[in-house]
């Protein structure tokens, strides 16, 4: 059959998307991009907050419109959203044929068989099983990167988060797997890998007894034909000395450290459920940046949590304000169902909680232009990603710079830049978000 899929939410779930989709094309199906075409839609679910709910739901109401005039004859729901509502969507959206939780993703082809022949399949509650190996996949980022899922779950339990709900308690791969799954990847021409789980750094710790992702990383370095190799979801009491100084010793391993703190303030913190604190995140800051003084570090932030007060809200201001992270998320508390925090006393005002997502959106961006404008007259290795045409400049990104949530390097050269090819690059103009400069 002809098969199209929307896959919406994070790298984690683009991941299970390709797997599906590998999986499909290895029992004879063929994948379409244009949704009148196909026969099967599948909309891999987003169910994390709100904002990423009601685009789920909009995208499973805009396929079930195929059903109606296109080839569609079954519309499949999957992923996250579909495990958390499962019951829902039985019953409230008829549109769906079969309804697969994150859990149960590789038994895609089995259930559009039963759906064939009439049965409304509902599989759900199989979070916790044996990640699956050795499962094809077809990558839908560019063929130069590829994400590599190292783990999946999560067992932090943050007050605010229905992760552990959804993909169930961490489990770490195998290494042998992982590394067997990242040479294959190189072998298909893959340059950057790109390492993920809910939280990277715990890698391990379920299996080996250990924090084992330095050693993963160095394996991982050791394969012929990867150029990059960027970490995202680091945690803060879960960095390690030798990670940091495995990532400062390898030319491979990208400085780039992805650590989501969501705030600065001990209080917050507790009723978060972080297993961090002030000082721990500042001295962890201050080793990484002594090791990798290059490092570009991303955090993501939560404004208006339960409870928050002006003066709370005022310490993470001043803290953005002196560590300047080079990248930064900040997101307006969502009160999820489910979670402890949305029972919490003192919910904070929507507004207030927007209102100090933008001040400190505003502080992000005020530092990211100062260093860009920091990097002007330095020379920057850059993955091409591009030519843009309106603009008659090549484009892609840094080390600094990982795929679909940071900036841009815009760039003109002489000579013809293959897509996928690393150059060197002078840097000669930056704004707050992205950097222009030409081949040298």
């Amino acid at each position: 059959m002809k098969i199209g899929m929307v896959s919406l939410g994070c790298p984690k779930n683009q991941t299970d998307a390709e797997t599906m989709l590998g999986i499909l094309t290895e029992n004879g199906h063929t994948i379409v991009a244009d949704p009148k075409e196909a026969e099967v839609i599948i909309v891999n679910t987003c169910g994390f907050i709100d904002p990423a709910k009601q685009e789920s739901i909009d995208a499973i109401l805009e396929m079930s419109e195929y059903k109606k005039e296109g080839a569609c004859k079954l519309l499949i729901a999957t992923g996250c959203l579909a495990e958390r509502y499962h019951d829902a969507f039985k019953e409230e959206l008829p549109e769906v044929d079969a309804v697969v939780g994150a859990g149960d993703y590789h038994t895609i082809n089995e259930v559009i068989e039963k759906a064939q022949n009439g049965e409304r399949v509902c599989l759900f509650g199989n979070q916790n099983c044996e990640i699956p190996e050795n499962l094809p996949r077809v990558l839908t980022t560019p063929g130069y990167t590829a994400y590599l899922k190292i783990a999946d779950g999560c067992d932090n339990n943050c007050t605010y988060c229905a992760i552990p709900m959804i993909r169930g308690k961490f489990r770490s791969r195998k290494m042998e797997d992982v590394v067997q799954e990242a040479e294959e990847l190189a072998q298909s021409g893959v340059r950057e890998l790109i390492v993920i789980a809910q939280d990277t750094t715990r890698y391990g710790i379920d299996i080996y007894g250990e924090y084992s992702l330095d050693k993963l990383l160095s394996r991982l370095s050791e394969i012929e034909g990867i150029r990059w190799i960027r970490v995202h979801y680091f945690y803060t009491e879960a960095i390690t000395e030798k990670l940091i100084d495995t990532m400062a010793a390898s030319e491979k391993i990208c400085h780039y450290i992805d650590m989501p703190i969501q705030h600065i303030n001990n209080d917050i913190l507790r009723r978060m459920a972080r297993r961090t604190n002030k000082q721990e995140i500042i001295e962890k800051i201050n080793y990484i940046r002594k090791k990798m003084p290059d490092v570009a570090i991303r955090t993501s932030i939560i404004t208006g949590f339960p409870g928050e007060t002006e003066e709370q809200f005022a310490e993470l201001y001043d803290f953005v304000s002196e560590i300047k992270f080079d990248r930064m998320g900040v997101f307006a508390y969502s009160k999820e169902e489910d979670t402890p925090a949305a029972n919490f006393d003192s919910q904070v005002e929507e507004s207030v909680k927007e209102e100090r997502r933008d001040r400190l959106m505003e502080l992000g961006q005020a530092i990211s232009l100062e260093k860009n404008r920091g990097k002007i007259g330095s020379v920057i290795e850059v993955l091409c990603e591009g030519y843009d045409r309106d603009n008659f400049m090549y484009y892609g990104r840094s080390y600094a710079d990982s795929i679909e949530v940071d900036g841009t390097v815009y760039f003109a050269a002489e000579d013809e830049v293959e897509i996928g090819e690393f150059v060197m690059v002078e840097i000669l103009d930056g704004d707050e978000y992205d950097l222009t400069g030409k081949t040298c």
